[in-house]
């Protein structure tokens, strides 16, 4: 091939290469939007060392999808300055950018981009959940009030909007930030509903279980019909080896609400510890009816079965916890 021959190929590959590009990018946007995020990769890697930013940035919101969030936010930062200013590419890049920057541990540097993205769109319930979370994270207790009072339709000052905030800080294991919060509503509205309950969640968990108990009474008295409120002092009451003052508290939790395991399940040990195994294997029986992978209430009514020699029954309730107690140990 002669050099001007070779000239006009280099020439005609230039000139095709952005409507290639064009296409290439078309293509993979349908991926990703079909929930292919691994073949949309494949197809953009496919193209090489390619500066376009756009590439980039889709590349980086396929491997969001894709579950590889290093990735995508080291080529999301990398396209984002480069992106036409408020373009559509450039508004996904930051919203993706604030999802993404929680995943890898990186809170604070989140929340200007989820911000951005709140601003452009106030009503996004979603956003403003993700928000108040990533606030929390941060541990700007102040802000994550003020999202997540949005999420709930509530005012930000209000001792409601207090409660909510707790309740996710518990959920995200920052208990210290949430009995904070939640003494503050108490302290605007000592009738707050939940927040008695949440504090007595917390005193559970640190093995306080007396004051768990009064906190759990202190809800009851504001909300009779609460059957968690109930549970959560049976289990306190349980913890410390009051087992008829358990049975009380667990019976009253299940005559509110029939449908849940956890009270059967710590009924079932106290009426064991009460001489009671007749009892005791009703209650476990219910209670692995609704929850028949609880590993807790095989092994107890393997107990309750082997106290009253039915050797053969409980020996099949052991077997049956410790497979489950195998499952639990397995690598998802």
């Amino acid at each position: 091939m002669t050099a001007c021959a070779a000239c006009l190929v280099a020439l005609l590959i230039v000139q095709a290469a952005p409507a290639d590009l064009d296409a290439t990018l078309k293509e993979a946007r349908a991926l990703v939007d079909r929930d292919q995020a691994a073949a949309a990769i494949e197809k953009l890697t496919a193209l090489g060392e390619v500066s376009d930013p756009r590439v980039q940035a889709l590349l980086g919101v396929a491997s969001y999808h894709a579950n590889q969030p290093r990735r995508a936010v080291e080529l999301l930062l990398q396209a984002h300055d480069r992106l036409p200013a408020d373009s559509v590419e450039q508004r996904e890049a930051e919203e993706v950018l604030g999802l993404t920057l929680p995943l890898v541990g990186r809170y604070a540097d989140a929340i200007p981009w989820l911000e951005r993205t709140r601003a452009r769109t106030p009503d996004n319930l979603e956003l403003s959940f993700v928000l108040g979370q990533t606030y929390i994270q941060a541990r700007q207790p102040g802000p994550a009030r003020e999202a997540l009072a949005r999420t709930f339709s509530l005012p930000p000052d209000s001792a409601a909007a207090h409660v909510v905030v707790a309740q996710l800080m518990m959920r995200l294991q920052m208990e210290s930030m949430a009995e904070t919060e939640l003494g503050a509503a108490l302290a605007r509205d000592p009738k707050t509903p939940h927040a008695n309950y949440l504090l007595g969640q917390i005193a559970l968990f640190r093995g306080s279980f007396a004051e768990a108990v009064q906190y759990s009474s202190r809800e009851l008295v504001l909300n009779p019909t609460d059957a968690m409120a109930f549970y959560q002092m049976g289990d306190a009451y349980t913890r410390q080896s009051k087992w008829e003052e358990a049975v009380r508290a667990l019976q009253r939790s299940l005559w509110l609400n029939p449908y849940f395991s956890g009270p059967y399940i710590l009924l079932g040990r106290s009426y064991l510890k009460l001489g009671q195994p007749s009892a005791a294997e009703a209650m476990l029986r219910r209670g692995i009816e609704y929850d028949p992978n609880n590993r807790t209430a095989h092994y107890l009514l393997g107990q309750v079965l082997q106290s009253m020699g039915r050797a053969e029954d409980a020996a099949r309730e052991f077997a049956r916890a410790e497979q489950l107690q195998g499952q639990a140990g397995r690598p998802e």
